[in-house]
């Protein structure tokens, strides 16, 4: 699968390359980023941030993900420097992805996790062809929980202490978002 590069007002969505790795480590390596995801580790060595590209990479060149790297817009044609990832990780057979995101420390609460999460599921359901997308995040992550609602979806359901991060297990909030109701919504 091709990535195209999605562009909203301001920010630019588009493959990650290999040079932003160390930036990578660094944003996402954060303890307050690491604390509130699944799989990044708290510190990120800079050599597992390479794995992560090289993997996400080829993930996305055999079609079995559609990871982006957020950018912020420049003004000019180049697009400025990575804030942080956003993706959607297909099960075609059931015709739906989970989304998943992580935006540096830096750039929180500036909106730009629920402008690049519009249009990931814009993308989604207009060139994909979705019929349902869906997030899970951690129940302490109360700005994560909010960014979803905002993306118009819909709160399911809570998996108590369904997931261990470092020494602690959590509640695990899912929401979803079926291609109708944002067609309904005036998505579509």
């Amino acid at each position: 699968m091709d990535l195209p590069t999605l562009r909203t007002e301001r920010l630019s969505l588009g493959l990650v390359e290999p040079s932003e790795a160390g930036r990578i480590a660094t944003l996402a390596g954060d303890r307050e980023v690491a604390r509130n995801t699944e799989s990044i580790p708290h510190p990120y060595p800079e050599p597992e941030a390479e794995t992560f590209v090289e993997r996400i990479r080829q993930q996305v060149g055999a079609g079995a993900a559609a990871v982006f790297a957020v950018r912020l817009a420049d003004a000019g044609e180049e697009d400025g420097e990575l804030i942080g990832m956003i993706g959607l990780h297909p099960e075609s057979e059931h015709e739906r992805a989970g989304l998943g995101y992580w935006i540096g420390r830096p750039y929180w609460d500036r909106g730009y996790a629920t402008e690049a999460g519009r249009e990931v599921i814009r993308w989604g359901f207009d060139e994909r062809r979705l019929r349902r997308i869906y997030a899970e995040s951690f129940s302490r992550n109360e700005a994560s929980c909010r960014v979803l609602e905002k993306l118009g979806m819909r709160r399911e359901g809570v998996l108590r202490s369904h997931f261990r991060k470092w020494d602690e297990f959590v509640d695990v909030v899912v929401y979803g978002l079926l291609r109708s109701e944002w067609e309904e919504e005036g998505g579509g």
